[in-house]
This record gives structure tokens, C-alpha cells and sequence, in this order.
């Protein structure tokens, strides 16, 4: 097996918050027609005053072999496609979940995607964001969470052995999670493309609180750049907005359209695509033009808020639409979801473009291997 060194002024490097440096994916990436025009994001949460200066350490390998007993398989809670997920407990009681790229793996782009991780969630520090403890560069390359207790959403929601979620926690998480997104987008000192955003890439902690989590796709987008073309094409199919599955096109409104697919399977409880390859996309759409209670999880019966549901299914419905110039950004997701009046005319599209909209989901083949990401989590990745 390779072995991987870093240097130290190459770690170093890695965590620079420059904002005049472009990061390794930034220089690498095809970038999009630049912005002529500078705008002010529009705030509409407060917003805290996070210091760059990031909060994590580096642990010694002895630490992280200690706690997960020797990296024993009985902890082993997740595996991915270029990682591990070990249970471990640090000396302080604390329980960590410590993610470890697979011996196994001598691809260098799974090592890329392992660093950009690192370098990524290294500068993020919000409630909706899962946050790194520290990182371990001996004997291979290790990033350090806290351990999720409750699981994804993922593995919460489509447990058929336990009861549904109620309502106020399906509420919950939706609001949580627009609010991690909008913070990635909006709040960071460099705008941050997950790329990955889907039911169980969500943890929750033990209050039920979302966690955005598994940054190994993620973007820096540069703020003079409206895109980034990118090549190859991954994700999770199901979730993958049409210009990004077409053209390799990535920006904000990616995991916009993502985010709207998240949000059906918090209402109905289905997934993306089905045993069947039923798509989420098709079978919900024609019913949230008719009426949104008929996408409901039967299994809650009459127990929702009315309210709530309409402002779910309407962010929805306007998150999934194929045109990416007609989806909101998730600042105005955010308004839609707050108590505030719904503008449904400001959202009405031109009668040619509503037409052409729906261009026909059943028409992608699905790709069962079309999924690169793990969660960090006592659940296994769905």
C-alpha cells in the first residue's frame, strides 16, 4: 500500500483562510463567467460572530487507536466507498466517531476527496453543521467528529422497525438543515457547495437537531464566479439537480434542488428512488400541484400541522424545478418556511417555461453506484 506524507508547510497550506488564495479545488476547477456585479447576501437570521481561526486540534495516533480499542470491527459503524467509521470514546468519556480513509483505497482522487473534507469543514462553525474535534495525519489520514447518537435522518426516517417521526421533528429538521445550508452559502468566509446534500449526510444529535455532514464532495466557490463546471459527475442519483447530472454545472442552487428532494422525503417518508426505481421527483410532483396532504406519510395519519405542510411543500415544489434560474436560493427558503406570508405570485413562471419544466425524470437510468459519500453516524449509509 502507498503511503501518504504530508508536510508540514502542505498542512499548513491546506487550512489557510486567505481569502485572496484560491483553495487546490478552486486553481483545478473550470470556473464560470465571473460576476460583473457584487450584491449584498440577503441576512435574514442572525448571524454570529464566528472567529476563521479554526477550533480543532490534531490528535496523536495513540489517542484515536486507544479510543476506538485498536480500531476493533466491533466499533466499526460505517463503511464507505474510500472510508471507515469507527465508534470510539476518548479518555474524558467523551464518544467520537473517527473517520479514517480505507487501507484498502490507493486512489488518489478518494485522498483528494479525504483533504478536501478536511480543509472544508476545518473553517465551518455553526448548530446546523456537523463540526471536526481534530484530525490525525500518522499512519494514514483520520478526521475526528463527535459521535451521533440518534443516527441520520436517513436511518431514522425509513426505520421501519421503529414508529414514524412526528410531525414537529420532521419540522424541525427541515428548518435546521435549510439553516445549516443557507449558513455554507451565506455565512462562510468562502461560499461552500456540498454537493452531497441527502437524508443521510443529516445527522441528529440527541435533541433531534441536523447536522450537515460528509464534505468529501464539497466546493469552494469563489465569489467572482457564478459556477463551477465540474467533471466527473457525483452524488447520489435521485438527488442530483439536471444541469449538474447534464452539463457537470455546480453552484448553490445544486444543493438547492437537492434540498427540495430532502424535503419530500421528510414529508412522505419515501426515498429518492424506490426498490423499483421509482423516482421521489415523479410521483410527488403531480401531487403537490393537487393537493400536498396526499404526499404525507400515511403512517402519521391527520397528525401535522396544516400550516407547516403547506410551507414545506411549496419550498419543495419550487426547489425541484428544472430550471435553476427559477429555484430560490435558501435565504428565500428560509422565508418561506418562517411564519411570514407566502408570495406564491412572485414565484409564478412564464407559461412557455412552465411547459418545458418538467423535462422527464424517468427518462435517467438509475445508477446504483452512483453514491460516494458516508455518514458519520451508528447508522449505515442508505
Amino acid at each position: 500500500m502507498r503511503h501518504l506524507y504530508l508536510r508540514t508547510s502542505s498542512f499548513r497550506r491546506l487550512f489557510s483562510v486567505s481569502v485572496g488564495r484560491r483553495g487546490v479545488d478552486e486553481e483545478n476547477a473550470e470556473c464560470g463567467s465571473p460576476v460583473t456585479e457584487s450584491t449584498q447576501p440577503l441576512e435574514i437570521l442572525p448571524v454570529e460572530q464566528i472567529s476563521p481561526r479554526p477550533t480543532w486540534r490534531c490528535f496523536s495516533y495513540e489517542e484515536i487507536f486507544d479510543a476506538t480499542d485498536g480500531f476493533d470491527s466491533v466499533n466499526l459503524v460505517g463503511r464507505g466507498g474510500y472510508a471507515e467509521v469507527y465508534k470510539g470514546v476518548l479518555k474524558d468519556g467523551q464518544v467520537v466517531a473517527v473517520k479514517r480513509l480505507a487501507k484498502a483505497s490507493t486512489d488518489e482522487r478518494k485522498e483528494k476527496e479525504f483533504l478536501t473534507e478536511l480543509g472544508t469543514i476545518g473553517h465551518v462553525r455553526h448548530p446546523n453543521v456537523s463540526s471536526l474535534l481534530g484530525c490525525c495525519i500518522d499512519n494514514g489520514l483520520h478526521l475526528i467528529f463527535e459521535f451521533s447518537l440518534r443516527g441520520s435522518v436517513s436511518s431514522v426516517l425509513h426505520d421501519d422497525k421503529s414508529p414514524p417521526i412526528d410531525w414537529k421533528i420532521r419540522y424541525k429538521i427541515a428548518v435546521g438543515t435549510a439553516r445549516g445550508l443557507h449558513y455554507l452559502h451565506k455565512g462562510c468566509q468562502r461560499r461552500i457547495i456540498h454537493r452531497d446534500i441527502k437524508a443521510c449526510n443529516i445527522l441528529l444529535t440527541e435533541d433531534f437537531e441536523p447536522q450537515i455532514s460528509d464534505f468529501g464532495l464539497a466546493k469552494w466557490l469563489p465569489s467572482q464566479w457564478t459556477h463551477h463546471s465540474v467533471v466527473p459527475i457525483e452524488g447520489t442519483f435521485g438527488y442530483l439537480a439536471p444541469e449538474y447530472f447534464m452539463h457537470g454545472i455546480v453552484d448553490e442552487k445544486t444543493d438547492v434542488f437537492a434540498f427540495g428532494v430532502f424535503l419530500l422525503e421528510i414529508i412522505s417518508s419515501r426515498k429518492p428512488v424506490d426498490g423499483s426505481h421509482q423516482s421521489l421527483l415523479n410521483w410527488a410532483r403531480s401531487r403537490l400541484e393537487e393537493d400536498a396532504e396526499m404526499v404525507v406519510d400515511e403512517k402519521l395519519g391527520k397528525e401535522y400541522d396544516a400550516e407547516q405542510l403547506k410551507r414545506l411543500a411549496f419550498a419543495a415544489s419550487l426547489c425541484i424545478r428544472a430550471s435553476a434560474a427559477w429555484r430560490p436560493s435558501m435565504s428565500e427558503v428560509i422565508e418561506i418556511l418562517d411564519a411570514g406570508e407566502i408570495d406564491r405570485e412572485k414565484w409564478k413562471m412564464p407559461e412557455q417555461e412552465e411547459e418545458d419544466e418538467f423535462w422527464g425524470f424517468e427518462d435517467l437510468e438509475y445508477d446504483s453506484s452512483s453514491s460516494s459519500s458516508l455518514p458519520l453516524n451508528s447508522a449505515s449509509s442508505s
